[in-house]
């Protein structure tokens, strides 16, 4: 592909934030290994109004740092690449917030919430972790066949994590009982990572994968999501707005 690769980021950019340093260098790692021109924008959740705002993208990262400034504004980022086929790429918040989405808008559960936003909510698919991860690392294990696992080429890798808040398993098993699916779990089997079947490329992770670019190491999943957007026909891209 001769033609930019364009990323948008979606969050609220923050370089205090540890991956929001790394992010950059990220996509630079990738871009270099698979020799891609690709541009990225950082795209603030409240400025996602409607689609429209990130329809121009190759492919859509929902970065870590939540509460967001608009959660309506993450989901509808999220959404948007769901059902338009787009790759995407969740980490950390964006994972939690490819949860809410999933819920909302495809089981139909419009109480579905975060509890960082809606502590007493129902229906809160996100819940606080039994024991907070701020700063953590740990091991994560690959489910075999899946998406993740291809673009490690391992079975388990050690990663790092900034969160409090992860998938409640009082609602899992009805969350990832269809197209979303499991891919990662941790060595107490709690859920670390997430992937869509029948999508061109739709993962969010838990763990923050971006942090190894801090050491020069390109990211798997990074390098995956460029991929994707590779494999997307020039004539898609062309139509889509400026």
């Amino acid at each position: 592909m001769t033609s930019t690769i364009q990323v948008g980021l979606v969050g609220d950019r923050d370089d205090a934030v540890t991956a929001h340093r790394a992010i950059p260098v990220a996509l630079r790692l990738a871009g270099e290994a698979l020799a891609a021109p690709l541009a990225f924008e950082w795209v603030p959740t409240e400025e996602v109004a409607d689609a429209s705002r990130v329809a121009r993208y190759d492919a859509l990262w929902c970065v870590p740092a939540s509460p967001y400034r608009s959660m309506d504004g993450a989901l509808r980022a999220i959404r948007f690449a769901r059902e338009q086929r787009r790759p995407f790429l969740g980490t950390c918040g964006g994972f939690q917030h490819a949860i809410v989405d999933y819920a909302r808008h495809v089981l139909g559960w419009s109480d579905a919430e975060h509890a960082e936003t809606a502590p007493e909510a129902r229906r809160a698919v996100i819940a606080p972790l039994e024991c907070a991860l701020v700063e953590a690392t740990g091991a994560v294990r690959f489910r075999a066949g899946s998406r993740i696992a291809q673009a490690y080429g391992r079975a388990e890798a050690t990663e790092g994590y900034r969160c409090r808040y992860g998938l409640n398993p009082e609602f899992q098993a009805a969350l990832v009982s269809g197209p979303l699916r499991v891919s990662a779990e941790d060595d107490a089997g709690d859920v670390r990572a997430v992937e869509l079947d029948g999508h061109p490329f739709f993962v969010a992770t838990l763990f923050q994968p971006e942090r190894a670019a801090l050491a020069g190491q390109l990211p798997p999943l990074v390098a995956e999501l460029i991929r994707a957007c590779s494999r997307t026909s020039h004539e898609d891209r062309s139509t889509r707005p400026m």
